[in-house]
């Protein structure tokens, strides 16, 4: 109900300077090379609101704030800032907050929270200062509400801010209506964290800060042990963090270690450790493709020692986590399998830990996950984050291409070590080479390649786009008039959302670019475009808009063509659709493709096959009318000129 929407890191570690970053409601991906600080953002962002009391992740000047700025902190008295979080408060919660308040009482979707270090404690810097609620509309509101309305009461409850002051004012009136409808109030105003604002507090208290979420910490360190000594993890003997995962592992099966620890017979525990190895089993293998012949399998030891008399005792009580290979009939301890797949086990079992609690909302940190995997096992480990994403939102870090979705680059936030402490960016506005290799090697090699070819690169974003402006170059050449050049080569790169991308990944290859794009882009994909500009990536005059070509404030690569002519295109390829004629679009709509689809009555229609059936149907078969020819040929000589 409460999304995390952007983070600013102020001090903390590498962090000696203010960085922020936009989360992804999904999922948000920090690529660096390695120190580049990439884990210290996890940290800092756990250390703000931890799932289950842990030491590690509090907030501690000694080991937390950057070292070089420590000594004039502290000299200087500062209560300094760690980091603040934006978050999302979402409709849903907005209603429920509502029907609990009044409407117009609390509109504000947007929180923003601070956390500072205290004397090595994190304190959570809600205050009254950050909820904007209308205290007159809250009481003019339940007054009515209440039928007890008026205008003197309603004056003397907007100078009350405690529970204390509402019992006096109860105290002034003798109808037991009125005393009983203002005792009815009182849990709006109990203020139990003493707060300015009594209403802010209720707000917070009782609907925001529940649904704020929880952060979950993982990485390779929390791997699970192949034997577990029961006796020395209830005495946390065991390493700290391997132990964490064991004892989720317990909880999961919902064994108490301490009567595990006085049992003799192990049967009842067995059942349980195999009903929970069968769940995590099935959720490993579906996403587990590189070996589908392994089973896990727990079972419970003991070291037994005699005395001198012969009396035999139970010295330790032991787990057992072991993998069989089912066609080889071999099993192994855990320890003995591949770091992949023990990390993919045993962030399963951590991960449990949380999915059983549906009462909560969880933002999952993912430190270099799958660092040991193959490949295509980190493929597979893609298609699992992007699963959890449906429920999680989810911040990982890496440094390896396999781990980056080429398909979604705008969820790629760089970060890079400098000599003013870590640096955190969108991947648009990256210049450092070693860390823009993971994304231009997500490309694809093969595409990559193609790319590399030509000097000169026109950015479309379909393929569609591409196919009319080959044909009906080829068409304006035949007739002696200008084409495009044969030194351009044509990109399309799938979409507006990766324009921005393109170039910026592209731009270091000493590449001439140049973008040609539809006008009706949205307003994210435009901010992208701005930027490119704004951080001198690419020229101005170097991203063309189909618009410039038609009298239309609106256009693209179809409305370059006579509307009859694009009809009669679109009629030929669509067969199964009654003809469409000029009089069945609506001339109010920009663009011919949204009139054609209001016409359809669907979202979107399929613009290749146009495009298609032109190239095979022989485009020198058409007769283009001068319109048509004239726009495609102004077009081709702007692209030309600038190369």
């Amino acid at each position: 109900m409460i999304n995390l929407k952007k983070v600013i890191l102020h001090k903390y570690k590498c962090i000696e300077n203010d960085q922020s970053f936009e989360v992804d409601k999904d999922i948000t991906v920090l690529v660096g090379m390695n120190e580049s600080g990439k884990t210290a953002i996890l940290e800092a962002l756990a250390k703000t609101n931890y799932f289950e009391k842990d030491e590690k992740f509090i907030l501690n000047t000694t080991h937390d704030y950057p070292r070089r700025e420590k000594k004039r902190m502290e000299k200087l008295g500062e209560r300094a800032k760690a980091i603040t979080c934006e978050f999302e408060i979402n409709s849903a919660l907005l209603s429920k907050i509502s029907e609990d308040i009044g409407t117009e009482v609390f509109e504000q979707n947007i929180l923003r929270k601070e956390t500072y270090y205290s004397g090595g404690d994190t304190v959570k810097n809600i205050t009254s200062k950050n909820i904007t609620s209308d205290y007159k509309k809250f009481i003019k509101h339940k007054t009515k509400a209440l039928g007890i309305s008026s205008t003197t009461l309603n004056d003397k409850l907007h100078k009350v801010s405690n529970k204390e002051e509402l019992n006096e004012l109860i105290e002034e009136y003798k109808d037991n209506t009125i005393k009983t409808s203002l005792e009815s109030l009182g849990k709006y105003y109990e203020n139990k964290w003493k707060w300015g604002n009594c209403l802010n507090e209720y707000i917070y208290r009782e609907h925001i800060s529940p649904n704020l979420p929880k952060y979950l910490y993982y990485d390779e360190y929390y791997a699970l042990p192949s034997r577990i000594s029961i006796e020395e993890l209830e005495s946390s003997q065991l390493d700290e963090d391997q132990s964490k995962t064991a004892k989720a592992l317990f909880e999961l099966a919902q064994i108490e270690i301490s009567e595990l620890v006085e049992a003799d017979d192990f049967e009842d525990f067995k059942a349980e450790l195999e009903a929970t190895q069968a769940i995590i089993t099935e959720e490993l293998f579906e996403f587990w493709s590189t070996n589908q012949n392994l089973d896990i399998q727990f079972d419970i030891d003991k070291k037994e020692k005699a005395d001198p008399e012969g009396n035999v005792t139970i010295v330790e009580h032991i787990l057992d986590v072991r993998v069989k290979n089912n066609r080889t009939k071999v099993s192994l301890p855990l320890k003995n399998r591949s770091k992949g797949f023990n990390w993919f086990f045993s962030f399963l079992v951590w991960f449990k830990k949380i999915q059983e609690d549906r009462d909560s909302n969880y933002v999952i940190l993912l430190d270099e996950p799958g660092l040991n995997l193959h490949a295509s096992a980190q493929a597979d480990l893609l298609k699992f984050i992007e699963k959890l994403s449906e429920d999680y939102q989810i911040i990982y870090t890496t440094h390896s291409p396999f781990m980056v979705d080429s398909r979604r680059l705008e969820r790629v936030r760089t970060v890079v070590e400098t000599e003013n402490g870590s640096v955190i960016s969108t991947s648009i506005q990256e210049k450092d080479p070693n860390t823009l290799f993971p994304l231009q090697a997500a490309l694809g090699y093969d595409i990559a390649q193609n790319l590399y070819i030509s000097k000169n690169n026109l950015l479309v974003e379909g393929v569609s786009d591409l196919i009319y402006l080959e044909i009906m170059s080829g068409i304006l050449q035949q007739n002696n008039r200008t084409g495009l050049s044969k030194e351009i080569t044509v990109i399309p790169v799938g979409g507006m959302d990766k324009v921005a991308t393109f170039v910026s990944l592209l731009r270091g290859n000493k590449l001439d670019i140049a973008c040609l794009l539809d006008s009706s882009i949205d307003r994210s994909s435009k901010s992208h475009i701005e930027n490119l500009a704004r951080e001198k990536l690419i020229q101005d005059k170097r991203v063309i808009f189909f618009d410039k070509f038609v009298k239309a404030k609106e256009a693209d690569i179809e409305d370059l063509f006579e509307k009859e002519e694009y009809l009669d295109i679109f009629n030929s390829a669509f067969h199964e659709h009654e003809n469409i004629s000029i009089s069945d679009l609506n001339s109010g709509i920009p663009r011919i493709v949204l009139q054609i689809n209001k016409f359809l009555n669907i979202p979107r229609y399929n613009h290749y096959r146009p495009a298609n059936f032109l190239a095979r149907s022989g485009a020198e078969s058409k007769d283009f009318s001068d319109n048509t020819l004239n726009r495609f040929e102004d077009m081709f000589k702007l692209i030309n000129s600038l190369f």
